[in-house]
């Protein structure tokens, strides 16, 4: 097969594309719609709450630049839950891929409602749309968002584009002339804001609440790690991406509030549905048509981004084992087809039963327990692993600020107001071991499921890719990180370690890899991992014979494994003598040495 036609998530997504996916997420329809969250646990003081968005886009940077050393560390489609596996074992991972599952199932059924009712509403002025229509509008957005996913990352890099470009142009034109109704000096919108702390001033605890508010309208700053590994030099990519979208969000963010306080009154804002078709109704009644259309052809691509994520997760999961090696195909395209098919499945029964929906809702404060374990994970692994190469390390502060917010999103609400919904939310989170020990810990297996599996494959033209997303990244650090021991390719360094396998297992006490290969851990201690093999002092002779064999099993070319026993021994024992440290001290965990 052409190097063109290889089948698997390509790293070819530049600084453009990866700015304009992370502005997307990061605004959303709450900028739009309902902005007054912070407004109204401030006491309706406009200073205060300004000073509260200003303060929230610091706490976002903050969590960003702390996903950001996930996502470089760890460059692979699902970063975030790879990197939980990692530092936490399958168990904790397929908790989070179990939760993931439903509630991004529930948010995007949430957008797509939002999105429908907001397009409707036009039609129905002074009453609301009926259900059946909106249900059907969501379900069509829903599934053409399916569909463009199905097509490939680059496909849909044109509808991104215009979608945030739209975005920007409507936060653009309410900033803008917010601005110039300010310098323009009319008396009552000035005096908004010359007497902008004038009022009460809010308590601690309505502070805290403000804040929250203004926290997840920036929320969306970590999605990179979900597309981490089909961008281009993530190491540089991902830093630029956040120095450019996280200021200018802010920005924007900042001069729309402005400008809504400006023109409207901070009761006004209150009791408006939709705040920015308010404000065009006072400024200009022309556009009051048009600014709901625009904006819900804006936030489409907030649908888009939400199903092109989840499906990364569901895609790597198949590739570990922990779902159905189905889920692990990728279509001519290049693109998860069954990963997306489940998604919009998903989210589709949701939208029919919405009562689910209100349920769902429940499973985002688990979202933050995932992020302080993520921080955790972070704290863990400079410990465990001081050796691992990481092209960049977030800052401690950022760090244990992450956790704080994280881990008081859990705690508040249970404390201030307790539900009876959250037990069935923990009681759901634990409910994903009911599957995790027959089908993942026990590997289960029913024979009809790979019958339907072979169908399915000839029914959607979809295949199991060329490379896993493991393999990716490997290639990835071998290039990236050149060392004297990295002298070897990782391909030929994998059939060293699998011919060894007894040896191995023997000399770490590690139980031995079914596919014949140690943990994949061990290559970012290893350069080649043949060194663990000198470090449990097994001779090279012994070591050459044995991949000899495995040339002999394998049908290769016995002349071929001749010399690569004698080029990659003679490769090995020239590295291994240049490096001055025993191999035992080179980090390797402590069940390893």
């Amino acid at each position: 097969m052409d190097k063109e036609k290889k089948i698997h998530l390509k790293r070819e997504l530049g600084y453009f594309w990866a700015t304009n996916f992370l502005i997307s997420n990061i605004i959303g329809a709450g900028i739009f719609v309902s902005p007054k969250g912070v407004l109204e646990y401030s006491c309706m003081n406009v200073g205060v709450s300004l000073c509260i968005w200003a303060a929230c886009a610091i706490l976002s940077v903050s969590t960003t630049l702390s996903f950001a050393e996930i996502g470089i560390t760890f460059p692979c489609s699902g970063a975030h839950y790879y990197f939980l596996k990692r530092c936490f074992g399958p168990t904790i991972a397929f908790l989070k891929l179990w939760t993931s599952l439903f509630s991004k199932s529930g948010v995007i059924a949430t957008q797509a409602l939002l999105l429908a009712e907001y397009s409707l509403q036009p039609f129905y002025l002074g009453c609301s749309a009926p259900k059946l229509p909106k249900k059907c509008l969501a379900l069509a957005m829903l599934w053409t968002v399916g569909i463009l996913n199905s097509r490939g990352v680059k496909e849909l890099s044109w509808l991104q584009t215009v979608s945030t470009g739209l975005k920007m142009a409507i936060l653009g034109l309410i900033s803008l002339t917010g601005v110039a109704m300010l310098v323009r000096g009319r008396k009552e919108n000035v005096e908004r804001l010359q007497n902008a702390f004038d009022g009460d001033f809010p308590d601690v605890s309505q502070i805290i609440e403000a804040t929250f508010q203004g926290y997840f309208a920036f929320s969306g700053g970590s999605s990179f790690t979900s597309v981490a590994g089909e961008l281009k030099e993530p190491k540089k990519t991902i830093p630029r991406c956040i120095f450019t979208a996280l200021p200018l969000v802010t920005v924007f963010f900042l001069l729309v509030n402005i400008s809504y306080t400006t023109v409207l009154t901070p009761r006004e804002i209150l009791s408006s549905d939709a705040v920015a078709v308010t404000w065009t109704a006072r400024v200009i009644p022309q556009l009051t048509w048009f600014i709901p259309f625009a904006i819900s052809a804006a936030l489409f691509s907030n649908i888009l981004m939400n199903v092109l994520k989840s499906t990364r997760m569901i895609y790597v999961a198949g590739q570990q084992g922990q779902l159905p090696l189905l889920f692990s195909t990728l279509n001519m395209q290049s693109s998860p087809f069954m990963s997306v098919l489940l998604n919009v499945t998903m989210g589709s029964i949701a939208i029919i039963l919405t009562n689910v929906i209100e349920l769902i809702s429940y499973l985002y404060f688990v979202t933050s327990i995932w992020n302080a374990l993520s921080m955790i994970g972070i704290l863990k692994l400079r410990y465990q692993e001081p050796n691992l190469q990481r092209p960049y390390k977030t800052s401690l502060p950022f760090i244990f600020v992450t956790m704080a917010i994280s881990l008081s999103l859990v705690l508040i609400p249970l404390v201030k107001s307790p539900k009876m919904h959250y037990i069935y939310v923990l009681l759901f989170l634990f409910s994903g071991l009911l599957f995790y020990i027959p089908v993942v810990y026990f590997k289960l297996r029913l024979g009809w499921f790979e019958k339907m599996t072979c169908y399915l494959q000839l029914l959607f033209n979809i295949c199991i890719p060329d490379k896993s997303d493991e393999q990716i990244l490997d290639d990835w650090r071998y290039r990236e990180f050149p060392h004297p021991l990295y002298s070897i390719d990782p391909h030929i360094l994998r059939v060293q370690v699998s011919v060894n396998l007894i040896s191995f297992t023997l000399a770490t006490n590690l139980p031995p890899n079914l596919h014949g290969e140690p943990p994949s851990y061990l290559y970012d201690y290893l350069g080649p991992p043949a060194l663990l093999l000198l470090d449990a002092q097994l001779p090279l002779g012994k070591l050459r014979k044995e991949i000899k064999m495995e040339g002999e099993k394998t049908n290769m070319d016995e002349g071929y494994c001749k010399n690569l026993a004698a080029e990659s021994s003679s490769e090995m024992e020239k590295a291994y003598s240049g490096n001055q440290s025993h191999p035992s001290s080179s980090g390797f965990p402590s069940s390893v040495k």
